[in-house]
């Protein structure tokens, strides 16, 4: 049996806490996540939200005095973002996603977005308990950790606070010497045969290491446009070759992206296309889609031994 699964980091402003200028498509962030629950209920198709803990609050004071991050780190709050909630706060939108009819899972994009590669043990910690609480008081309970920038660290927090799974890097870009933007081209375009699929493993820690396969908005701008005027969209054709292979070979093809992405009308099409074709495969073969968590399951209850 074949797996696809889809992975979202869920950010609005908070993916740009620590940039100085962030990209126009933060302003994107809110219609992208309403346009990607709309297509994923059109296709019936189930997601993984790896969303940041700050949005699932309505109203805070900005300062979070209690929390161990360094000075400074919360300044936008009470500063730039202090006339823009659209920015700090979502509990619409986690709202939408869970009330969806596409039977999504909520995961968990740390509290405020900070690279764990970077922070101490400390300030991990807050940031993951901050997650398990405010989610706890929401009803849920949080199996999918996505790392923010996928700077995989302090993995035991995640284990503490009961975490199954998170989102490893992806080796099919690891191991190429080329640029992804590149890789995307070339492997898009010529289909050199590289696999997309991933073998989720049990770390030493018991938490499954689900990689990513494919980044979905890895090849953009003025490239993009002479390829689609010569051979399509590389992206889509890449995305189209996991999905095909995890139907014919029995892997698991693991697809990433932010709301934030679909800030044109072409990348909400980009996305109803890879859709639609999953759908279909998925409608005449026993490929199935799968959450992270649900992953994460079926691949503890396969193993015969876990780590201790």
């Amino acid at each position: 049996m074949g797996s696809v699964v889809i992975s979202l980091d869920a950010e609005l402003g908070w993916g740009y806490l620590d940039f100085e200028d962030p990209p126009d498509r933060v302003e994107y962030a809110r219609s992208g996540w309403t346009a990607l629950v709309d297509l994923f209920d059109e296709f019936d198709v189930p997601a993984t939200w790896a969303i940041v803990g700050h949005l699932f609050l309505d109203d805070c004071d900005g300062r979070h005095s209690a929390h161990p991050a360094p000075d400074g780190w919360f300044e936008k709050e009470t500063g730039i973002w202090r006339s823009r909630p659209d920015l700090r706060f979502g509990r619409d939108l986690v709202d939408a996603v869970r009330t969806s009819n596409a039977n999504h899972e909520i995961g968990c994009h740390s509290y405020s977005h900070p690279q764990f590669g970077r922070i101490d043990h400390a300030f991990a910690d807050a940031e993951i308990r901050a997650c398990v609480d405010i989610a706890s008081d929401y009803g849920l309970e949080l199996d999918s950790f996505v790392y923010p920038r996928n700077d995989v660290g302090h993995r035991d927090v995640l284990a503490k606070y009961g975490f199954s799974c998170y989102r490893g890097p992806s080796p099919v870009f690891r191991d190429t010497p080329l640029p992804k933007g590149v890789h995307t081209l070339v492997d898009g375009v010529y289909a050199p045969g590289q696999s997309l699929l991933v073998t989720p493993s049990i770390d030493e820690y018991g938490l499954v290491d689900i990689p990513a396969s494919l980044y979905l908005f890895s090849f953009e701008g003025v490239a993009l446009e002479i390829a689609n005027r010569l051979v399509g969209d590389p992206v889509v054709r890449q995305a189209k070759r996991g999905i095909d292979q995890a139907a014919r070979e029995g892997g698991v093809f693991h697809m990433w992206l932010h709301p934030n992405n679909l800030h044109t009308d072409y990348s909400v099409e980009r996305i109803r296309r890879i859709l639609a074709y999953l759908a279909d495969v998925r409608a005449e073969t026993d490929l199935v889609v799968e959450t992270m968590g649900e992953v994460a399951r079926r691949t503890l209850a396969q193993s015969p031994v876990r780590p201790t």
